[in-house]
């Protein structure tokens, strides 16, 4: 059985999406793959055309992750929102956009918090993890 995943989104503090991965969720699989998606990306309010690694608000960034993930069938999977402190799977991650385009990143691994913080902690911690 694989090492399920949660990736969930929030726009300020109402929760957009709930993304389900059904195996390869920690850290050193799921982390990193999502760490290298976000880490360029840049949160905006109004776009420009033409530039890359921009998303134009919380639904956009999700809409985005989704696009990223989801390639054929199975694996990646749109879920019901769960509730705040519901980690019914191996790894939860939870994205915060917060204004001024600000992301805050939570993992719990087991039920227990393992870490939470910026995109650029996110990085550190990952790191000291592999």
């Amino acid at each position: 059985m694989g090492t399920r995943s949660n990736t969930i989104i929030y726009d300020g503090d109402v929760q957009i999406l709930n993304l389900y991965r059904q195996h390869d969720g920690y850290l050193s699989g799921h982390g990193i793959e999502l760490l290298e998606f976000l880490e360029p990306m840049t949160i905006v309010n109004g776009f420009t055309m033409g530039l890359t690694n921009q998303a134009n608000g919380a639904g956009c960034l999700a809409a985005q992750m989704i696009a990223h993930f989801k390639v054929g069938v199975g694996n990646f999977y749109i879920v019901p929102l769960q509730e705040e402190d519901d980690y019914a799977h191996d790894y939860t991650y939870t994205i915060k956009v917060k204004e001024w385009g600000v992301i805050s990143i939570t993992v719990h691994a087991y039920e227990d918090q393992v870490f939470s913080g910026t995109l650029p902690e996110f990085k550190e911690f990952v790191a000291g993890e592999l």
